[in-house]
């Protein structure tokens, strides 16, 4: 069965729990997905936004322009919304799905993607991965000065301390962009820290005859850069956000807020709009415009809205980021917010970096204490008049047997019931403060939100709008069999900010989860990087929990996503394209990879937060950002063009298909068919069939080019999977000046008959290459699949 779970903002949001489906099933629907994606079937009359890449080569000459040409042979000037000439050559175009049909056959065509709607998915953080003030990588890196990121997000309140250019020098010389004047939004709201700012509406606004979109609504959104969500102002400041001393959230995570490259220079590209999504043709165009404005760093907290991961050359993120990558620019990208299921990682494209989310030494403890003496852990950022001690009579709703009254929709409580009383609501559907509004409109006093079986024991912090914390899975049941004794009473004591929390980092309960749908031979998530409850700047436009209700202002907000941990990798990769301007995006990648740290603080191997369990490559990759070590990471895995070309021949793309992403045609070995997992990625992943018995083998290659000391030798060590033989030959690797680049071969051999894969249906080990002073890890997973 293919189920469709939701996949919501990557800033965690609720939603319901659906069965959850195995790793085949999953593999399965993808399959399907490939190949009936792009059929048009439809004779429905509705006009819908396509987007369709042209073989440009093919333009007569003569037309002046491309568009000229589109125009003329495909479709009326005024059906065109964005002409693409960058990432990706061709045009988005409003029509009905007979006309898509019809433009499909046509010879220059070589692909039609149907616009799909999108969702968006620090005091102390930067600290936390390995940043110290005039030491390491801020010192060598400038703080990130006058590298360019462009964040695709809601746009900015450029009017926050974290964006003042003081002390900034001139804008680089290479910028090119533009500051797009809009409402709310002169010339005068960018400076030398906002150098650049654009908004893409074309997409959504064309999206409003099927549903999705509409004419912007300008009482709750601004017809510019301007942000009136805060999602993207948040991911702003956590990249690249300056100094700001007296920073907090209503008191809560007080200090000096600055993002991962305070120096760094931030074009906006507003592609998202406030409840209402971004879609597929505002974010190519958005590609489009930053790789020829001159960013040098794109990062795009946006996921799939569907559950299931397109193919690449159906996934316009993926050919955006492509075009960006091939000319220089690295992308960072967020893992999504369904986890902890297995295989609900997105944003699966090798040239991407996806990144996890784990949590930071911070906390915001709140405790529920029950009437019988008790004291229940959880954490809240309510900042409003307390309890002050007094217990109220606890009710759970939900023992009616009614979801929507366990769970707090809407008018789903009956007020006579619960006045006067603190609630428990189960987490999920509705956005966890609005439980609590429903709340308080029914009467109640106080709210106590708890996790269901899926989210185990993993909790974020929110701004309630009444007295409320969030409590995990065995918690909430200690509680809601209490409320069913009779007479319980309870009470809710806030404990402000606590830092030092051990364990830290864990893996965020919501965390994106390998192994990678599209092809497990690549491992993904890449990495991951602090996500939870992360303080940066925030919007005028709305309150902290941004319900229409909440009238309440603050520079700054709490928020939890991968959200959250895409802008820190983000940042620095800045930080290291200052230090190293000629390292190409992979090469940053690689560097940002084999430095990563697969401990705690406290040195024992990370955990997960829903399970207390331990963790693998598959929830964290190669594990947590760590940015002492990767200013010099000895040596770095880097990737050509060429490597991506022979990758997409590698799972069967052929040279049209692979033309849609790369814009050029492709020529695959006719007799040697190269293997995807020989792509020269920073980590190892072999694949074996379950159909094959008895002794079976795969040896793959990697070739890895040496940055640190010219005369270096490297010897390897293996920390061999469980019931696997890994070979690495050969077993030194010794540089010179004439020798800076190096191959070397993994064999890995197990037993095809009595191989045992862990509950994850893998095993994992490590490769690691060591010369007394760096120590260059590549995580190995070694796992058996049917084939399809």
């Amino acid at each position: 069965m293919c189920l469709k779970a939701h996949t919501s903002r990557h800033t965690t949001t609720s939603h319901f729990t659906l069965p959850k489906p195995s790793p085949m099933a999953l593999l399965l629907c993808s399959l399907i997905f490939i190949l009936t994606a792009g059929e048009t079937t439809s004779t429905d009359p509705t006009v819908k936004t396509y987007i369709f890449r042209v073989n440009t080569e093919s333009k007569p000459s003569i037309f002046p322009t491309h568009y000229h040409w589109y125009t003329s042979e495909f479709t009326e000037s005024n059906n065109i919304l964005h002409v693409y000439d960058t990432v990706f050559n061709g045009f988005s175009a409003s029509m009905t799905p007979s006309q898509a049909s019809s433009l499909r056959k046509h010879p220059d065509v070589l692909a039609v993607i149907p616009d799909r709607r999108r969702e968006l998915h620090t005091t102390r953080s930067p600290q936390f991965v390995g940043l110290r003030n005039q030491r390491g990588l801020w010192s060598e890196s400038d703080y990130g000065s006058d590298v360019i990121i462009g964040v695709f997000d809601t746009g900015i309140w450029p009017e926050r301390r974290s964006f003042s250019d003081l002390n900034l020098g001139p804008i680089p010389k290479r910028w090119r962009g533009v500051c797009q004047i809009g409402v709310r939004f002169s010339s005068r709201n960018c400076n030398r820290k906002i150098i650049g700012a654009r908004f893409f509406s074309k997409g959504h606004e064309a999206a409003g005859g099927v549903g999705f979109g509409s004419a912007i609504n300008e009482t709750v959104e601004f017809r510019s850069p301007r942000d009136a969500d805060g999602h993207g102002t948040h991911t702003a400041s956590t990249a690249a956000g300056r100094y700001v001393f007296k920073a907090s959230m209503s008191g809560y995570a007080a200090g000096i807020a600055k993002g991962v490259a305070p120096k760094a220079r931030l074009a906006v590209y507003k592609v998202c709009w406030k409840n209402s999504g971004c879609f597929d043709s505002d974010i190519l165009a958005a590609f489009d415009a930053a790789v020829n404005d001159g960013v040098d760093v794109i990062s795009i907290s946006i996921g799939g809205g569907d559950g299931i991961s397109s193919p690449y050359y159906l996934d316009p993120i993926a050919i955006g980021a492509y075009g960006a990558v091939s000319r220089g620019v690295f992308v960072s990208s967020s893992a999504g917010n369904d986890g902890p299921n297995g295989m609900s990682v997105t944003n699966l494209a090798p040239w991407l970096t996806t990144v996890g989310a784990g949590t930071i030494d911070r906390n915001f403890p709140a405790e529920v204490i029950l009437g019988d003496g008790r004291k229940l852990a959880g954490v809240s950022l309510y900042a409003g008049p307390a309890i002050s001690g007094k217990k109220y009579p606890l009710i759970y709703p939900g023992k009616s047997g009614i979801l929507s009254a366990s769970l707090c929709m809407d008018s789903a409580l009956d007020p006579n019931l619960v006045k006067g009383k603190i609630v428990i609501c189960d987490r999920g559907s509705n956005p966890r403060v609005a439980k609590g509004l429903v709340v308080k409109k029914a009467g109640g006093v106080g709210m106590i939100l708890s996790n269901g079986v899926s989210n185990g024991e993993g909790l974020v912090g929110d701004a309630h709008l009444i007295p409320a914390c969030s409590v995990g899975s065995d918690e909430g049941d200690k509680i809601k069999a209490y409320a069913a004794t009779g007479r319980a009473t309870a009470t809710i004591n806030f404990q402000g900010t606590v830092l030092g929390i051990k364990p830290a980092p864990v893996v965020a309960s919501f965390s994106g989860r390998g192994p990678n749908g599209m092809n497990p031979e690549i491992l993904k998530p890449d990495l991951i990087a602090p996500g939870v409850n992360i303080l940066a700047a925030w919007t005028d436009a709305v309150g902290p929990t941004g319900l229409d209700s909440d009238a309440r202002k603050t520079e700054f907000n709490i928020l939890s996503g991968t959200s959250m941990s895409c802008p820190h990798v983000s940042g620095a990769a800045a930080l290291l394209k200052s230090a190293h301007p000629d390292w190409s995006p992979a090469a940053i990648k690689s560097a940002i990879m084999t430095t990563a740290s697969t401990v705690n603080k406290q040195l024992q191997p990370m955990t997960d937060e829903s399970t207390g369990n331990a963790t693998t490559p598959y929830d964290f990759g190669a594990g947590h950002l760590n940015l002492d070590l990767a200013l010099d990471p000895g040596l770095v895995y880097d990737l050509t063009n060429q490597d991506y070309v022979s990758f997409l021949c590698s799972i069967g793309y052929g040279a049209k298909t692979i033309q849609v992403i790369t814009r050029s045609p492709a020529a695959c070995p006719m007799r040697r068919k190269p293997a995807p997992e020989n792509l020269n990625y920073p980590s190892i992943a072999a694949m074996f069939s379950t159909v094959r018995k008895g002794v079976l083998r795969k040896t793959l290659v990697r070739r890895v080019r040496n940055v640190g000391d010219v005369n270096s030798v490297y010897t390897v060590k293996v920390e061999v999977p469980k019931g696997v033989a890994v070979t690495v030959k050969p077993g030194r690797l010794v540089f010179s000046d004439k020798v800076r680049e190096l191959s070397y071969y993994v064999t890995v051999k197990i037993d095809g008959s009595n191989a045992v894969m862990g509950d994850s249906g893998a095993v994992f080990g490590s490769l690691s290459w060591v010369d007394g002073k760096h120590v260059v890890r590549s995580p190995i997973v070694v796992t058996q699949l049917d084939p399809l």
